[in-house]
């Protein structure tokens, strides 16, 4: 049986990749932040889904859980980490404190990095290991390649994660471990809706008006994003191939909305562009 740990499988992206490794037969960890998750989900799924209760940011509970999959799991091994769990902050330069952006970063960024760490003697990190080496999927953006107004907190803490899953899958040729970066773009999940809401100061301030636009048009894009069931299909698929790209983007109207902006125009008509869009 393969063993497969996901990180932030309470809704949207990590519970439909958690649905399709269970339903394939595999064993499934999954982190979750309360006793009522983990009891929710261990009725959802049944008995070859394991909840672990940590936040990805706190370090001491991470190193807690690799006890637990060791447990259960002996001398098998890891066959793959998805590192999924992310918040998104949002809003304009000037008005997000830095306490914001360090939040961003410590979820989606350093929490990624600690729970890596602490898997990857599971996953084959080891002098001699007797299992197959396992894979890593990040899950990224496509504003890990594309940085939008309003996003920069959450388009940093996806470039910083994109060139971490590359400096790391150069690392880790010495064991065999892959890692692969998953760059979904809109996708129907409540990650923006668990985001905070615009203070007063922002929608009083110069950037109100595009603050305003700027949250319809993700509003339409979320309406029109890819099932979050397709995307766990379409990540599950990347799991299985025997020699995968270092990255795949999956997002609806692919080329209008990733490939002409991120390689066939100038970053000025980018800019252009957003212009018109947004001010």
């Amino acid at each position: 049986m393969e063993n497969i740990l996901i990180t932030g499988v309470s809704t949207g992206i990590g519970y439909s990749l958690s649905k399709i490794y269970l339903n394939q037969g595999c064993r499934v960890f999954g982190s979750v932040r309360s006793n009522e998750d983990a009891l929710r989900l261990s009725n959802d799924f049944g008995p070859h889904f394991f909840p672990l209760i940590f936040d990805v940011a706190s370090y001491q509970s991470v190193e807690d859980a690799v006890e637990e999959v060791q447990t259960v799991i002996g001398n098998e091994g890891l066959s793959c980490l998805i590192n999924n769990a992310g918040i998104a902050i949002g809003g304009p330069v000037m008005y997000i404190p830095i306490a914001d952006y360090q939040r961003q970063f410590d979820v989606n960024f350093f929490g990624q990095i600690a729970v890596t760490k602490a898997f990857l003697p599971l996953l084959g990190a080891v002098r001699n290991c007797p299992n197959r080496p396992g894979k890593i999927l990040n899950m990224s953006s496509v504003s890990g390649q594309i940085a939008f107004p309003f996003m920069s907190p959450y388009c940093a803490s996806k470039f910083a994660l994109e060139a971490f899953s590359d400096s790391l899958r150069r690392e880790l040729l010495l064991y065999g471990i892959d890692v692969i970066v998953i760059e979904p773009g809109p996708i129907k999940t409540p990650i923006w809706k668990k985001s905070a809401s615009i203070p007063a100061e922002v929608l009083n301030s110069d950037f109100g008006p595009s603050m305003a636009k700027f949250g319809q048009q993700l509003g339409k894009s979320a309406k029109k994003g890819m099932e979050v069931d397709d995307l766990a299909e379409k990540v599950y698929k990347v799991y299985l191939k025997r020699n995968p790209k270092t990255r795949y983007v999956f997002t609806n109207k692919k080329f209008i909305s990733y490939t002409i902006p991120r390689y066939l125009i100038s970053q000025r008509r980018f800019d252009s562009f957003i212009k018109k869009m947004f001010f």
